[in-house]
């Protein structure tokens, strides 16, 4: 028998589960991490989020099992008949003796190729400057009219529309669609973002387009899916359509970990289509509380301004009380034109803030109202425009009343200038007629006794008597010797 005559040395019994365990080790060691192309047969996925299937080709067929995490991050729905590309190790399946894959990941055949031609058209787009930080624009916050470009029915047409209503429902929205998946996806795309370039251009030059919102920011969104399925977004000339745009553009495409050169390209990525949704504008809530912040922040500017010009004007007064009436009229004058200007001010602040409330009331009226209604965007953008309008027309006022008040103030100070310059001349010319010296300096000389008592008289002098002269430059006693004739010719007494 052949058992009997088996070589010496190789005539080992194996138990069963041994001999599948050496089998397994010794394809492991073999083969090590493989990768397995076919067709998928028999798919099925247990409770436990197992997954079992057979990958069969035209010459044969290998049992796979793919166990729950590595199922997880699929990322697609495999169906019977879907040619895939699979990674994993071979086993033996001791119980029966199979030999099967375990798959430790799995994508459909002919990424590997696509994810190849994504990078290759990634990088010379990315050289060209389509990425350039710089070149991208910041969404404005409270856009006028956005522009949306995705499928019809489809969720992320729903999700996008949805988002809007709920976060700004005074925000107008023009659909354009066009197909997001297929060969025909990257033209319609291409066409109808440059729908909206062409009415976003001829508002920005000021030609009416009546019943159409005016175009701030476009939305680009579609779904989740496969690289394949997102493929028209990585399209060259869809990367350059985005560039081109006169107006920012969003791009939310896919899931929070799907990229496609679109989102490269665009001014701002969202991870998907309803928060691009939520980046287009901000709440109408929030638009009014920034209004009235800034409201605040205007009032308390004027404040202080005008404080400084009060505190100044006090100190000017203040000062100019001590050179004489006029000043005191002028104080009193700029005194009187402050409390005019704080009044107007008052009066224009509470006038701007019972305008502001009227048309905050108008406006929430309107917009309730043209909700129910329909077709309430025209009067919308109309009060916003009559907002601004009050807005700038204060900003304004506030502005002349600070120039009146500096010219007044300026004007003041001139005159007080040139008058006390007037009244310092005319001291300073008294005080030098009464200054002793300059009679000294004209031959003069002051006489004093002994005692320093002034001599003005002729009977002062006593023969013999000490008598100071005082000079220019000095002075000498002298001793009168006699008396003289007066100068009218007399005798002296």
């Amino acid at each position: 028998m052949a058992f009997e005559t088996a070589p010496q040395g190789r005539n080992r019994i194996w138990q069963v589960g041994a001999l599948c365990r050496a089998v397994a080790d010794m394809l492991d060691a073999r083969f090590g991490p493989v990768s397995v192309q076919g067709e998928l047969s028999g798919f099925s996925r247990a409770s436990s989020g197992h997954c079992y299937f057979s990958l069969k080709d035209s010459s044969g067929q290998l049992r796979c099992a793919m166990f729950r995490r590595a199922a997880s991050l699929v990322d697609w729905s495999p169906r019977e008949g879907d040619q895939v590309e699979v990674y994993g190790r071979l086993a033996v399946y001791e119980a029966r003796g199979d030999l099967q894959l375990i798959v430790e990941g799995m994508r459909r055949a002919g990424q590997g190729a696509l994810y190849e031609d994504f990078l290759r058209r990634k990088a010379e787009l990315e050289a060209q400057g389509l990425f350039d930080p710089e070149r991208k624009r910041v969404p404005t916050q409270h856009p006028r009219g956005i522009g949306l470009v995705t499928s019809l029915g489809a969720a992320a047409l729903r999700d996008a529309v949805t988002a809007l209503r709920r976060r700004a429902p005074h925000v107008p929205v023009l659909l354009v669609p066009a197909l997001v998946q297929g060969a025909a996806a990257p033209a319609e795309l291409v066409a109808a973002l440059e729908r909206l370039y062409a009415l976003a251009q001829r508002q920005q030059q000021g030609e009416s387009t009546p019943g159409l919102p005016q175009i701030d920011t476009i939305l680009l969104v579609r779904g989740g899916g496969s690289l394949e399925d997102l493929w028209a977004f990585n399209d060259t000339a869809l990367a350059h359509a985005i560039v081109a745009s006169p107006v920012p553009v969003i791009v939310g495409v896919g899931h929070e970990t799907d990229f496609t050169i679109a989102d490269f390209c665009a001014d701002l990525r969202a991870p998907t289509p309803t928060a691009a949704a939520e980046l287009a504008a901000q709440p109408r809530r929030d638009a009014w509380l920034q209004v009235a912040h800034r409201m605040q922040r205007l009032q308390q500017l004027a404040g202080r301004q005008l404080d400084g010009h009060a505190q100044r004007l006090d100190r000017l007064g203040w000062g100019l009380a001590r050179t004489g009436s006029l000043a005191r009229q002028q104080r009193l004058h700029l005194h009187d034109l402050d409390l005019r200007l704080q009044q107007q001010r008052r009066q224009a602040l509470v006038a701007s803030q019972s305008r502001l409330d009227g048309l905050r009331s108008r406006l929430e009226r309107a917009v309730h109202r043209q909700t129910v209604q329909g077709g309430y965007r025209a009067r919308l953008q109309g009060l916003q425009m009559e907002l601004a309008t009050a807005v700038r027309e204060q900003l304004r006022a506030e502005h002349l009343l600070l120039a009146d008040a500096r010219q007044h103030l300026q004007q003041a100070m001139r005159q007080r200038s040139v008058l006390e310059g007037h009244r310092l001349q005319v001291a300073e010319h008294a005080l030098r007629l009464l200054d002793p010296t300059q009679a000294l300096a004209r031959g003069y000389a002051l006489l004093q006794d002994a005692d320093g008592h002034v001599i003005s008289q002729r009977a002062q002098f006593r023969a013999g008597q000490q008598v100071r002269a005082t000079v220019s430059d000095g002075s000498v006693t002298l001793v009168p010797l006699a008396h003289q004739q007066s100068l009218d010719g007399s005798d002296p007494a």
